[in-house]
């Protein structure tokens, strides 16, 4: 499926190192992100944090699965193109909502997002999936970082709690977390303006530095799924939890809960 945003580049970059931006995906639509966002923070959901971590400065407030209950995000969602993106960078016939996410990093926070992959922490597995993360205010130093490659390593990345360091599971299956600096991996950041958008896969290591500036730097993400994501069994709690789905490996994520966006009606 094309779109006028997402040239055969785009998709190759996507297919080829797991990581892409898309400028202005979302650019007619930061107001309304920036008006769900403070309602998110004047009413925040059961998954809410603010991150607080020993030794840091400021406020990194974080939360997720609330499109249901902010119409703003809702809107978004369905009145944007980021479907129809989606399935042109996957090369999927079939979108599907997961979850949204709302990450706030208030001037002079010193908290890091630590590196980390999505796809360990979820209850989902494929080929095609993606995440969109997308500022509402412009970025340089806390834009997102992203390791190219890195969703086709041979073992996942051991999830761990961002404030407490800890880890989700047993790490014997997992990798250790990397330092992509120290390492010399091939990280991908861009300056970034409201409504541009980094598109990547769930198995990418990415992360993002402080907001040590003077100004928020507010950011909407999105998570969705392709053809081939099927629901998997963890050897523990997943984040976000979705408690009762009543999904058993190897499914299709329930569309009740998980709504279909392509196609559509």
């Amino acid at each position: 499926m094309s779109h006028v945003l997402v040239s055969q580049d785009h998709i190759d970059q996507f297919q080829r190192d797991g990581v892409v931006l898309i400028k202005g995906l979302f650019a007619d639509h930061v107001d309304t992100l920036r008006r769900g966002v403070e309602q998110n923070i004047e009413t925040p959901g059961p998954y809410a944090s603010n991150n607080d971590k020993a030794g840091e400065t400021g406020r990194f407030f974080d939360d997720y699965c609330n499109w249901q209950r902010i119409d703003a995000f809702r809107e978004v969602i369905e009145g944007s193109d980021v479907a129809q993106v989606a399935a042109g960078l996957m090369q999927s016939e079939t979108v599907q909502l997961f979850h949204d996410h709302v990450l706030v990093k208030e001037p002079g926070t010193s908290m890091a997002t630590p590196w980390h992959q999505d796809g360990p922490y979820y209850f989902v597995e494929g080929r095609q999936t993606v995440s969109f993360w997308s500022p509402l205010d412009p970025v340089t130093d806390a834009s997102l970082r992203c390791v190219a490659g890195s969703h086709l390593w041979e073992k996942p990345v051991l999830p761990t709690r961002w404030a407490k360091g800890d880890a989700f599971f047993d790490p014997a299956p997992y990798m250790p977390v990397p330092d992509p600096d120290a390492e010399a991996m091939d990280i991908r950041e861009w300056p970034m303006e409201p409504g541009d958008a980094v598109a990547f896969n769930y198995g990418i290591l990415h992360g993002a530095r402080g907001n040590t500036s003077t100004a928020r730097r507010r950011a909407f993400s999105l998570r969705l799924l392709g053809d081939d994501a099927r629901y998997t069994q963890r050897p523990g709690p997943t984040s976000p939890p979705f408690p009762g789905h009543d999904m058993v490996q190897g499914q299709k994520l329930r569309t009740d809960w998980f709504p279909m966006l392509l196609p559509t009606g």
